[in-house]
């Protein structure tokens, strides 16, 4: 017979039980993977941005070009160095068209709704080598959207050499994709909200730690190699005079509609080279790179990817005229670029039309109202943030995108109210952003991280959970805090003597009360628990029951009988409709 255990080798043995068990949980693995994926991510940004800087060096003179000048006939060849450029491009986007094609972050969407967060690892490769080229030999495209993508092809090849399940996969995905952003940006906030809130479309805590992680080590990565200044440097700007933020609001909502503009010239100039220029398709990269040169001609601030025409912006060294007409040049440079099979991102091109609108806005404003206003390129910076916001319909991205651009928190009230009118605006004429929109010709609707049209055809009764856990009205405060404590849930339906349901208690309606032991037997669940709570049926689609989740800021929704309201079926939770909509993609895939 063995010896009793003493307490100390009883407490050693728990220790090391729970630090194994934390070792190796779930969350932590997650955490571990996503620092890696960050470093890697970090690495991947410095490898593009050299990648694009030897092909400006082989082949591109922008940096000494400032316009076609009379006389001069050596300038007339201009446009053939991104026609060149197209031309290397052609064969990518014709064998690789997902991998080479476009700007990224639309396929990046549409592998975490459809593909449980796969992408091919030649991604890496090819968007990289694509968008360096496209960009490289002057194409009119920003770098951020490709390190995007190329981050999120890193997280997503992580996981599966990991063999991580698809709910890990989309999260390591997002961490690459947040990494990108934060090294391409040098913005920590701005990537890992651009990854909960455009990419995954989920703020879960699970997601929300690794996505953190990853933004947190890319950004550090990227510091040691590029330096940790900000990308813009820019004078010290403030709202000059409390009237003035009626100015800016007036710029938030013409920045809604040149976004738009934006957004429409990118998915016309797309359907017009793939509908209406019948040529090779390795030659339409070419064609659109001789186009984009014929405009430098005359504004060659369009080539590339702009950022030392915004920083002239931002500085209000730029004559009004030339910003006014840069806005459309950009636009329709940028457009023809992506749509003729180009490579590269969206988001420099938006900061720069709004760096462009803002500063030709504030010109205006600061000749009519000297006294009032700040200078120009105060404008230009809240333009920036503006139409990226309204394109992208992510303010919140954006917001905190233009503070760590810039460095700079004195004019963030400005910013914020005129990425909020953007956007409204914009959401209020189009329900579809600059990423999304192609998606929708496919036949893709995404909302909230999902796709619409799987939800759609999903019903309640396909995803409800019909083992309840109800309280009834007379509880006492004791035995509702002791149910809640054992439980694995934290909402419960209250129901009456008959089984009726007649309101729903959560532990938020009862934790301020927790340590008032006097009401253990004076408190009954009636008397907390909220009466009017949103139902859906089991007919009801998940779109319609995701949508009214997230208006009524609830965890679950009771489901009751169409015919008879008061009658309790089960409980839907949004975990539920998670995985309802993740078998249905599952299903999906299976079939091709």
């Amino acid at each position: 017979m063995n010896p009793p255990e003493s307490g100390v080798v009883k407490d050693r043995k728990t220790i090391r039980r729970r630090i194994r068990d934390l070792v190796f949980a779930e969350d932590t693995i997650l955490v571990a993977l996503a620092v890696i994926i960050g470093f890697a991510a970090g690495l991947g940004a410095w490898a593009f941005l050299e990648l694009i800087h030897f092909f400006r060096l082989s082949w591109s003179p922008w940096g000494a070009y400032s316009g076609f000048l009379i006389g001069d006939l050596t300038t007339l060849l201009i446009p053939f160095i991104p026609a060149l450029g197209g031309l290397l491009l052609g064969p990518f986007g014709a064998i690789f068209p997902t991998e080479a094609r476009g700007h990224g972050v639309p396929e990046v969407m549409e592998s975490v709704v459809r593909k449980g967060g796969v992408l091919k690892p030649r991604t890496i490769l090819i968007r990289g080598v694509a968008s360096a080229i496209t960009i490289g030999t002057g194409g009119s495209a920003g770098r951020e959207g490709p390190i995007a993508q190329i981050g999120s092809a890193i997280g997503s090849y992580v996981a599966q050499i990991f063999k991580m399940s698809s709910n890990n996969v989309r999260t390591l995905l997002g961490a690459g994709a947040a990494g990108g952003i934060a090294a391409a940006f040098n913005a920590p906030i701005a990537g890992a909200l651009f990854a909960l809130e455009i990419v995954l479309g989920d703020w879960h805590i699970t997601t929300f730690t690794p996505v953190i992680m990853s933004s947190v080590i890319a950004t550090v990565t990227s510091r040691y190699l590029h330096g940790g200044k900000a990308i813009f440097d820019v004078p010290y700007y403030q709202l000059v005079n409390p009237v003035e933020i009626i100015f800016y609001i007036i710029l938030g909502l013409i920045s809604g509609l040149v976004a738009l503009l934006f957004i429409h010239s990118l998915d016309r100039s797309e359907h017009f080279f793939e509908e209406k220029i019948k040529v090779h398709p390795w030659l339409k990269p070419a064609i659109g790179g001789f186009l984009v040169g014929i405009i430098g001609l005359a504004f060659p601030q369009i080539f590339s990817n702009g950022y030392e025409p915004m920083g002239m912006a931002l500085m209000g060294s730029m004559a009004f005229w030339l910003m006014f007409s840069l806005v459309f040049m950009k636009i329709l440079a940028t457009s023809i670029t992506l749509g003729s099979g180009g490579s590269g991102g969206i988001f420099a091109p938006a900061l720069y039309i709004g760096a462009m609108l803002g500063g030709a806005f504030g010109t205006i404003v600061n000749i009519l109202f000297p006294f009032t206003t700040a200078k120009p390129g105060a404008y230009a910076l809240v333009g920036m943030g503006s139409v990226l916001a309204a394109a992208a319909h992510a303010p919140l991205t954006n917001i905190l995108l233009l503070f760590e651009l810039t460095g700079d928190y004195h004019i963030i009230l400005p910013i914020m109210v005129a990425c909020i009118m953007s956007t409204l605006t914009i959401r209020a004429l189009s329900p579809h952003s600059i990423f999304s929109i192609g998606l929708h010709r496919k036949g893709i609707t995404i909302e909230a991280g999902a796709e619409v049209n799987v939800l759609q055809s999903l019903r309640v009764r396909d995803a409800m959970t019909t083992k309840l856990e109800v309280i009834p009205e007379d509880m006492p405060f004791g035995e509702i805090l002791r149910h809640i404590t054992l439980s694995r849930y934290s909402n419960f339906p209250m129901v009456n003597q008959e089984g009726q349901l007649t309101g729903m208690i959560s532990f938020q309606d009862v934790r301020q009360h927790v340590f008032d032991p006097e009401l253990d037997q004076l408190v009954i669940a009636k008397d907390l628990a909220t009466l009017s709570t949103a139902t859906v049926s089991p007919s009801d689609n998940l779109k319609d029951a995701l949508s009214r989740l997230a208006y009524g800021s609830v965890e679950q929704l009771a489901v009751v009988d169409t015919r008879d309201p008061s009658r309790l079926l089960g409980i839907l939770t949004r975990s539920d409709i998670i995985t309802a909509y993740n078998k249905a993609i599952s299903r999906y895939e299976d079939t091709g």
